[in-house]
């Protein structure tokens, strides 16, 4: 699969939608600037509007409310926020309603799973550019009115081939309405106004998506389908996520989290988490079952065999949720691997792939792109195996989560005549307000959902009808019926809860009032408090799959989440990934599967620290450790260890001699002062280098302006890196008052007693290992150059050994990350005898 060209295509499809649409929207008299009104020779049949040009633009029929409804909607959108945001955001959502279906119709054809079994971006004859829906236009059943076979003949002798291509190409996507109803909505309304597609342009979206990816790309008998959708959407995003991560360099808006967030799961990971998450809960329950053996990712202990549970279960029984699916990857290959356990359950294939979209997989998604995507990929791996599924009425378990801030109550006298229901429906208003933002994180309680859509499908007005009872119909119960499916999902628990949560650490609005308000230990990063919360999502002893950045294992802010995993919970198995292998991401990753109960069993881990190269080498390694459990990357542990270790990381490969001495030694803490030193708020006010300054105003002492300053920089050892002079004139005055206009203090002069103490100073960041060196009595010292104070006789011993492999060993899951902060130095052991003092030789 060549991702480069996938990427290209997507990041360049996505400004040329936008530009042409935006186009479209400029020749109907609406643009970024604010919407024209018709001039006033417009009639009811037909509407003018001054577009700056020399003849004014028209639009007529059916295209006169289809306009209407684009400025409705666009005056809606900017009620919620403000006009140039509103109209932004439709232009793209139409963008990417397009490009979904683009991309769907692509997939279809190439696979032949069109119900007309006619191409519609391009040809079967190699060569041929003209699409074969337009030159068997008359030939293929899509309920054409006489009208349109008319237009149809028509548009072919005047040769108006783009004309036809783009009115196919519409009835088209309006028929496959009927089979994927959530991907091809009715496009009577403004969309269809917006579209402009050609397959004769060279610089058009259809060509360059015929032309710039291999078809073999969207082949399922060939790379698959998910790989192709899931990377197409992802890059589709690329652009929008670098503008919001670069505009807002902290929080991130509401709008914008889907953007900010969205991260396509690597093929191999995905196999990894469900191999151990649902393929494992299989396993453990039948004992006969050879579905390990398929499994290519499937950890087994290195010297025992798979301990299995005495607890009787169907295929129907097995259920997995992602609650931030995405373009659905997770899903789907868990969809694969459900069809091994039907098939091996004496199961067909054909009713298989029915009762694995009825039964066993379910999925939600803040973002509706997203929700398209997945849903259309699980409709098609069960079209895959059933040729007649999309025929069959059955609508998969995924849903885009909706929000309810723009509805204020549910009963409408007249309408509503079920108080026990009506309840239902004012708590779904109440739990639903601010979704969109929070997410699958909010807790829904368990009703009778099923019983209230029943309700909702047979209100009727008996034939009276208002204003109140029309919008009631039009606007309430639509979203009601969404709401209700989405919170029996949200209401339920799971044999398998499994994941690629968002990562996001700066958060705003009701999404931080409500992690602060019910997840507070937890909320270092939406990342981990979707780890919390996912427990509350799965049944007792079932596993839970994660891919997340792999702090959470080491650093402070998430060690009440380590407490509570380690005291209450269980590691199966994870792999941590070298620092930067990732290439979708700027953070560290780590995948793992957790139980939702304590187990016995030792942990299973694969450290890929040293093999750099990127995700194909780490796959290369986790397949070679899983071939060769003796490897010395391949551990087992036992969850009890990392309790021996202040802070409890999930060090997982640990010696037994390094536990010892955590338990026998003494803390850094107990010998030595760790410090931060101050930050000045604004360093070229304060700092200067040491050739900057003039030696006798820098001579340590009464008078002094200049006082040496040690401040990190690049990694060494021992002794170093003086390069700067701090103004600590009249001992700091102008530093100590530095202040914002508004009185806030700027500076942050912290520690002062030990201002200007011998002892040892370290750089705080390095890519490196941890770098100490001998600070002179009379230096002042940095929040980026702290500094650890400890007896005077023992202050070699002391440099000795923190620049020793030792501790270099203990950095390692203390301070995993590039940071080496005070708090993390503290735990350090030392071994420490005031009888036998070390000496330095």
């Amino acid at each position: 699969m060549n991702k480069t060209a996938i990427k290209n295509f997507a990041i360049w499809a996505r400004n040329k939608l936008i530009s042409d649409i935006s186009y479209k929207a400029g020749l109907l008299g609406i643009t970024e600037k604010g919407i024209k009104s018709p001039l006033p020779q417009s009639t009811q049949t037909v509407q003018f509007f001054d577009i700056g040009t020399k003849e004014p633009s028209s639009v007529t029929g059916v295209e006169i409310q289809q306009r209407k409804k684009l400025v409705e909607e666009i005056e809606r959108k900017a009620k919620q926020s403000d006009y140039a945001t509103a109209y932004k955001n439709v232009i793209e959502e139409v963008a990417y309603t397009w490009f979904n279906r683009l991309i769907a119709i692509r997939f279809m054809e190439v696979n032949d799973y069109l119900p007309t079994r006619i191409r519609v971006l391009s040809s079967e004859s190699d060569g041929k550019a003209e699409p074969d829906l337009v030159t068997h236009a008359l030939e293929v059943n899509l309920d054409y009115t006489a009208y349109e076979k008319d237009r149809i003949i028509q548009m072919k002798n005047e040769n108006k081939l783009d004309d036809l291509f783009s009115m196919l190409f519409i009835k088209q996507c309006n028929a496959l309405n009927y089979n994927l109803p959530e991907l091809f909505e009715k496009t009577s309304d403004y969309t269809e106004l917006l579209l402009n597609v050609s397959f004769t342009d060279k610089e058009g979206v259809v060509y360059h998506l015929i032309n710039d990816i291999d078809e073999d790309d969207f082949n399922v008998s060939k790379e698959g389908q998910v790989e192709i959708i899931g990377w197409l959407y992802q890059y589709y995003n690329e652009e929008r996520k670098n503008e919001v991560i670069n505009i807002y360099k902290g929080t991130i808006k509401k709008d914008d989290i889907p953007a900010a967030t969205q991260l396509f799961t690597t093929d191999w990971v995905v196999r990894y988490m469900v191999d151990n998450s649902l393929g494992r809960y299989w396993v453990e329950r039948n004992p006969l079952s050879k579905l390990s053996g398929k499994l290519n990712y499937y950890v087994k202990p290195k010297n025992t065999e798979n301990h299995f549970i005495n607890e009787k279960i169907s295929p129907e029984d097995l259920t997995i949720f992602d609650p931030c699916m995405g373009s659905g990857h997770i899903l789907v290959y868990a969809f694969d691997v459900l069809m091994e356990i039907y098939k091996e359950s004496g199961y067909a294939e054909r009713d298989a792939a029915q009762l694995i979209v009825k039964n066993n997989l379910f999925g939600l998604d803040i973002d509706n792109r997203a929700y398209q995507l997945a849903y259309f990929a699980v409709m098609m791996k069960a079209r895959r195996y059933d040729r007649r599924f999309l025929t069959r009425d059955i609508e998969p378990n995924v849903s885009a989560i909706m929000e309810t801030n723009e509805l204020s109550t549910f009963d409408l006298d007249g309408i509503t005549n079920d108080k026990i229901q009506n309840r239902v429906g004012e708590y779904l208003i109440k739990i639903y307000k601010d979704a969109k933002e929070i997410g699958s994180l909010i807790s829904v309680e368990k009703n009778d959902y099923s019983s209230f859509i029943e309700y909702l499908h047979n209100c009727s007005g008996a034939g009276q009808l208002s204003i109140e009872s029309d919008y009631w119909f039009r606007e309430i119960k639509p979203v009601m019926e969404k709401i209700a499916i989405q919170a029996s999902i949200m209401s339920k628990k799971f044999s398998i809860v499994c994941t690629n949560p968002p990562y996001m650490n700066k958060l705003e609005g009701q999404l931080k009032r409500f992690v602060v308000e019910e997840y507070k230990p937890y909320s270092g990063d939406l990342f981990s408090v979707f780890m919390r919360r996912n427990f509350d999502y799965c049944n007792l002893n079932g596993y839970l799959g994660f891919m997340t950045p792999f702090v959470w294992m080491f650093i402070k802010t998430y060690e009440k989440l380590r407490e509570y995993i380690i005291s209450q919970k269980s590691i199966t198995t994870l792999v941590q990934m070298e620092y930067s292998a990732f290439e979708e991401a700027t953070v560290p990753i780590c995948s793992f599967v957790l139980k939702n109960g304590r187990e016995n069993e030792k942990g299973m881990f694969i450290k890929l620290s040293d093999f750099k190269g990127g995700m194909e080498i780490q796959k290369q390694k986790v397949l070679e450790a899983l071939s060769d459990k003796n490897c010395n990357y391949f551990y087992e542990t036992s969850k009890e260890n990392f309790s021996q270790i202040p802070g409890s990381p999930i060090a997982y490969w640990v010696s037994d001699n390094m536990l010892k001495a955590f338990k026998t030694g003494k803390l850094l803490t107990e010998v030595a002062e760790p410090k931060q030193g101050l930050k000045t708020g604004d360093n070229d006010t304060f700092l200067r280098m040491w050739y900057e300054v003039a030696f006798p105003k820098s001579t340590v002492g009464k008078g002094a302006k200049w006082f040496p300053y040690n401040k990190g920089g690049e990694y060494r050892r021992w002794y170093g890196n003086n390069d700067y002079f701090i103004d600590w004139e009249n001992d700091g005055y102008k530093l100590k008052n530095f202040r914002h206009p508004d009185g806030r203090q700027k500076s942050r002069p912290q520690n002062l007693s030990y201002m200007g103490k011998e002892g040892l100073t370290y750089t705080n960041i390095s890519s490196s290992n941890f770098g100490i060196r001998y600070s002179p009595k009379g230096t002042l010292f940095d929040a980026t150059g702290s500094m650890i104070f400890t007896k005077s006789d023992e202050l070699h011993y002391m440099l000795g050994l923190l620049s020793s492999q030792v501790v270099a060993y203990m950095t390692k899951f203390l301070s995993a990350t590039i940071s080496f902060e005070v708090g993390q130095l503290s735990n350090l052991a030392i071994l420490h005898s005031k009888e036998n003092k070390p000496r330095i030789d």
